[in-house]
């Protein structure tokens, strides 16, 4: 089977779409990831309220996890200089507010931006939307990480939704394990390949046709 790229490489060509100044917030799963890799300059926001927060705690430094530090993900972070604190009414103005970069995860994105990513499972804390919706809609970007396809091999990026709607046409860029596309109002269009990894092998493994960006590449990381 052909390699593809691992989450924590998935996650640092993510935090690459992101510059010094810009605060972003971070969902569940893979997108946590990007904490252990916080790009100079850049804030992160967690919906149960912190702005600025600082790496989070592995086990290299377990001795600094603390119950009252911990994002929505329940992963414990560490203080950063000049980072606060505020209660869910804030955060959540914050989030509705197009001032902010959101990273999700995904279980299904459609070419017209479409996304489904909460949890049809039997868990029933995995059932709940959480802040999804809300990121979705009132982030200044939104971009998606996952898999290209579930485990079974299907393709989650598709012509239209088959799974429960997080939001529609909200997101703009999606970055798997083995590409970068771009959503636009033409389609969606392939901008990086993963190395290794050639069109017609990503196209194979997506329903919708993708264009090709005038300056397609292979995936820098």
């Amino acid at each position: 089977m052909k390699e593809r790229l691992s989450e924590d490489v998935v996650a640092l060509r993510a935090a690459k779409e992101l510059k010094s100044g810009d605060c972003c917030n971070l969902g569940l799963g893979m997108p946590g990831l990007l904490a252990t890799c916080v790009p100079e300059g850049v804030r992160f926001q967690t919906e149960n309220g912190a702005l600025g927060y600082g790496a989070l705690v592995t086990e290299d430094n377990w001795q600094e996890a603390d119950y009252g530090r911990v994002d929505a993900g329940a992963r414990f972070f560490v203080e950063a200089p000049g980072m606060s604190y505020f209660d869910f009414l804030t955060s959540f103005a914050m989030i509705r507010s197009g001032r902010i970069y959101t990273v999700l995860g995904g279980l299904q994105v459609s070419e017209k931006g479409d996304l489904a990513n909460h949890s049809v499972g039997g868990d029933e804390v995995s059932l709940m939307i959480g802040g999804a919706m809300d990121l979705a809609w009132g982030a200044k970007k939104v971009i998606v990480i996952m898999t290209h396809t579930t485990k079974d091999g299907k393709p989650k990026i598709v012509r239209e939704l088959t799974l429960p709607t997080t939001a529609r046409n909200s997101v703009d860029l999606v970055i798997t394990d083995i590409a970068v596309m771009e959503i636009t109002d033409k389609g969606i269009v392939l901008k990086e390949t993963a190395p290794g990894w050639s069109v017609e092998e990503i196209q194979a493994l997506t329903e919708p046709k993708l264009i090709l960006a005038p300056d397609l590449k292979e995936m820098e990381l």
